[in-house]
């Protein structure tokens, strides 16, 4: 997601608009439905009623959050560069968040009890 919205950053003409949107659009619609696959995964079939409407709850309106965001990024600076920056930004935040917590797992399970 971050590697798409840098693709906005960088394109210039319409034909490059198009192209990102594309290769953007092919990845996030695979991104809903893997949240779905993961809470499968790693949590008992029992809880699913309760646990993947949060996620859709949690994870679209955090969606809504970033496009009303860049709403307001684009009132303030009257262009969309510093609102794919942000875009940008958070995903790589996100990023460092998911890697801390998955390297905290891998050390706890290499640790004898």
């Amino acid at each position: 997601m971050a590697a798409g919205m840098a693709g906005f950053l960088l394109t210039q003409d319409e034909a490059g608009l198009f192209a990102v949107a594309g290769a953007f659009g092919i990845g996030f619609s695979a991104l809903i439905p893997a949240y779905v696959l993961a809470i499968r995964e790693y949590f008992p079939a029992r809880e699913a009623s309760w646990r993947v409407p949060a996620l859709l709850l949690l994870s679209g309106s955090g969606m809504a959050t970033g496009t009303w965001l860049a709403g307001i990024l684009y009132d303030h600076f009257g262009y969309y560069a510093p609102a794919f920056a942000a875009g940008v930004g958070f995903n790589l935040l996100n990023f460092a968040i998911i890697a801390v917590l998955v390297t905290r797992q891998h050390c706890a399970r290499a640790i004898p009890a």
